[in-house]
């Protein structure tokens, strides 16, 4: 009895590793390995050997859903034929040396949820294509080289919780849709070129909590909206060209941190809940 027990989870247990993703998913893989100069990786991955043992590949129902290879030593260009894994809910490539550009057609990635491509050489724009995915909820992409503006209908991401783009070169105005993002809770946009001014409609992101606006190129008011952000925890517009003052609405929020630095390099943070009278911007 014990015998014939072993050989049954043996043969489960073989039975998975055999459970393999359709041969054109496996390709698209070894394309990725390929592309990105995969014999040089960290933790390698055994073409011979069942796709289910590949270092940092989630596979559910026989397709892949998830691929995370941060931090994993890949160099080399993102493969176009990315965008055949259409069940992937997953790609963090985080840390890694990926240059080139981003798929144009990534939009086609229907059920990706979490995109991290942070901390790589890539160039070139951020594609509108993807403002076609329904689901997604976190894009960082911080500490690139991208440039560009943001895509206009970036408020189509209706479950979108989470910007993080940081260190780039992206450039113009912050589009009208991005303040229809009623879910967004961290928008971080820090040293890059954007320019304009924040829009009064700053008030629909009512589950804001982070706003990371640091050393751009924005000007104008800071609209007294902004005190409407119950939710909202800590702003930085430092190095910037904002003018006027901040709200004594804003001023009395409790639990709230604004930082700003004027063009003189005087940095201070506020702890505006303690401030009865409102506060100044850093250029009054």
């Amino acid at each position: 009895m014990k015998n014939f027990i072993t050989l049954f989870l043996t043969a489960v247990f073989s039975i998975s590793l055999l459970a393999n993703v359709p041969n054109s998913e496996k390709k698209i893989l070894e394309k990725l390995f390929e592309s990105t100069n995969g014999s040089q990786w960290k933790i390698k991955w055994d073409l011979k050997a069942p796709v289910s043992t590949w270092h940092g590949v989630t596979i559910k129902n026989d397709k892949i859903i998830g691929i995370n290879l941060s931090n994993n030593n890949l160099v080399g260009n993102l493969p176009v034929e990315i965008i055949g894994l259409k069940n992937l809910e997953v790609l963090n490539l985080f840390k890694n040396q990926i240059s080139g550009t981003i798929p144009e057609k990534i939009g086609d990635l229907k059920n990706l949820k979490e995109l991290n491509l942070s901390f790589n050489k890539l160039s070139g724009s951020i594609p509108s294509s993807i403002c076609d995915i329904p689901h997604l909820h976190t894009i960082m992409m911080f500490m690139n080289r991208l440039s560009g503006e943001l895509p206009s209908q970036i408020g189509n991401l209706k479950e979108l919780e989470m910007v993080s783009l940081f260190n780039n070169e992206l450039s113009g105005p912050l589009p009208a849709s991005l303040y229809e993002l009623k879910n967004l809770k961290e928008l971080v946009l820090s040293s890059n070129k954007f320019s304009g001014q924040i829009s009064w409609n700053v008030e629909n992101l009512k589950e804001l909590e982070n706003l990371s606006l640091f050393d751009n190129k924005m000007n104008g008011y800071i609209p007294y909206t902004i005190a409407k952000l119950d939710n909202l925890k800590s702003v930085n517009l430092s190095y910037n060209s904002f003018t006027g003052g901040v709200s004594q609405a804003l001023a009395q929020k409790e639990d709230f941190n604004l930082t700003m630095i004027n063009e003189y390099g005087v940095a201070f943070e506020l702890e505006v809940s303690k401030n009865e009278k409102g506060v100044l911007a850093a250029d009054e």
